[in-house]
């Protein structure tokens, strides 16, 4: 089976995770499943793979300093990655986006293979230029940046990160 937000499969897996069932219980649940199968399966497996290139970044807590591990959707870019911190298209910022503004030396588990990385928020005329590529590769990006519309009070841009070998 061929998987990818362009799929079929991955086109209805984006209108799922739009879903108000899903934007309530999946954000608990999702991460939950992904770190146990990638545990099972010695980093090789995340079910997320079935919509989109899926990592677990292995980061430090901003406040605790401890290890964290957090699954996430990742557009590879040569020996890069782009991260963006969509939240699900819920309000705030992911506790993992902070992390890495804190602490940006990181690394990513893919397919088994761990990528030592430092991390760098993307702001400004280089996330312009780059949104249109991430929105195109997820194009539930966009639906979830129109959610969290930064004009408004409670709304945000959504942040995004780039990953390059340290």
């Amino acid at each position: 089976m061929k998987i990818g937000p362009q799929t079929r499969f991955g086109r209805m897996a984006q209108a799922l995770s739009l879903h108000p069932v899903f934007q309530r219980f999946g954000p608990a649940v999702m991460p939950r499943i992904d770190r146990a199968m990638h545990k099972l399966t010695g980093g090789r497996v995340m079910i997320g793979q079935m919509m989109l290139p899926m990592v677990m970044l292995e980061h430090t807590g901003a406040k605790s300093g401890l290890p964290r591990q957090t699954p996430l959707a990742t557009m590879p870019d040569g020996d890069g990655f782009w991260l963006v911190g969509s939240n699900y298209g819920r309000s705030g910022h992911p506790v993992w986006t902070r992390n890495l503004l804190a602490h940006p030396d990181v690394a990513v588990v893919q397919h088994g293979k761990r990528h030592p990385l430092r991390a760098r928020l993307v702001d400004g005329a280089e996330r312009d230029a780059i949104w249109p590529k991430l929105t195109a590769f997820w194009p539930g990006y966009a639906e979830y940046q129109r959610m969290n519309d930064p004009s408004s009070p409670s709304g945000r841009v959504i942040r995004v990160f780039r990953l390059d070998p340290r």
